[in-house]
């Protein structure tokens, strides 16, 4: 067994990775810069996911909403406890929105908003973690054809829209979901067409 310094290459390597690592995160000022659409209905669209996902701390929860802030598809998951980067959870974001809803990439301007409520442990304050929350949902809207929206947190003392001010104390990390009746938007009409589906319209008018 050998010890020693690593060699001067090696640690400009590690240098540049650290401060690639660095760069996949967006601080508060930047996130304001970048005119995210503010929510018209930021509790309804809270509450909404609460009782749909149930989040726990370290649940991440993506949501795809339209241009009247109903709810087109969302998804939940837990984050894996490794350092925060913002490529990783850009990856992370981008897998469950290609799983819930197809892209919007065909679309010259974006319709659909992709916003990210995230519950963990801590003050409601902006961290580094959520700097690279931030960078990762920005890039996964770019990627799947979407506008940025909203990033919220959800903590112990309730929950918070960063950039915003705006925020309530429930629902908050800990507390149990509660029945709500979040607005979805209509589910896109099958194309049809032909004697089948005919037949088909018939027997379900009656």
């Amino acid at each position: 067994m050998t010890f020693g310094f690593a060699s001067s290459s090696a640690a400009s390597v590690s240098t540049s990775a650290s401060a690639a690592s660095a760069s996949r995160l967006l601080e508060p000022a930047e996130w304001a810069a970048a005119g995210i659409p503010l929510l018209r209905n930021p509790r309804e669209v809270v509450s909404g996911l609460h009782a749909r996902h149930s989040p726990k701390p370290s649940t991440a929860i993506v949501a795809v909403l339209d241009p009247d802030e109903r709810l087109c598809a969302s998804a939940s998951f837990t984050r894996r406890p490794a350092p925060a980067d913002g490529w990783m959870f850009r990856n992370a974001l981008l897998a469950q929105l290609r799983r819930v809803i197809p892209h919007d990439l065909r679309r010259r301007t974006p319709v659909r908003t992709a916003v990210l409520l995230y519950c963990r442990e801590g003050e409601a304050r902006w961290t580094e973690e959520d700097g690279a929350w931030m960078w990762g949902l920005r890039d996964a809207c770019t990627l799947h054809g979407l506008r940025c929206g909203a990033y919220i947190t959800l903590t112990g003392d309730g929950w918070q829209v960063l950039g915003e001010g705006r925020g309530g104390r429930h629902p908050n990390a800990h507390s149990d979901p509660e029945p709500f009746a979040m607005s979805e938007a209509p589910p896109l009409t099958p194309r049809t067409g032909g004697p089948v589906s005919e037949v088909l319209r018939r027997a379900a008018a009656r």
